[in-house]
């Protein structure tokens, strides 16, 4: 996936991601240079990134951090997201959290989707 050259644009393509691929829906309010989710019980949002913070100088951004999801049907979001070429880091398997696998979003970073 290309990625974008502005932080608006950066912040566009991940919202999209995320109601398009993920199914989230944007709040009807959220601050300058972020979009906010309607997710609960935590809150969820994209934005720019902080001054200083150059996203093109790392491999993979997010390194360190962990970003889980639910989701109904793991599986079926699997077979979704493969059959829009979203890269699969790990393919589906069981585990402790139920059916489990990690997705690639376009800026990078790894989402680990699980159906418990």
């Amino acid at each position: 996936m290309a990625r974008c050259t502005d932080s608006r644009d950066r912040v566009r393509a991940a919202a999209a991601f995320c109601e398009e691929h993920l199914g989230l829906r944007k709040s009807p309010a959220s601050p300058p240079g972020a979009v906010v989710f309607t997710t609960s019980p935590i809150p969820f949002a994209v934005r720019e990134p902080l001054p200083g913070v150059d996203l093109d100088d790392v491999a993979r951004p997010g390194l360190g951090v962990a970003l889980w999801f639910r989701t109904a049907d793991a599986q079926q979001l699997h077979d979704r997201l493969a059959a829009a070429d979203v890269p699969i880091l790990s393919p589906p398997q069981n585990g402790p959290f139920g059916r489990t696998f990690t997705f690639s979003e376009p800026e990078g970073y790894a989402i680990t989707a699980h159906g418990g």
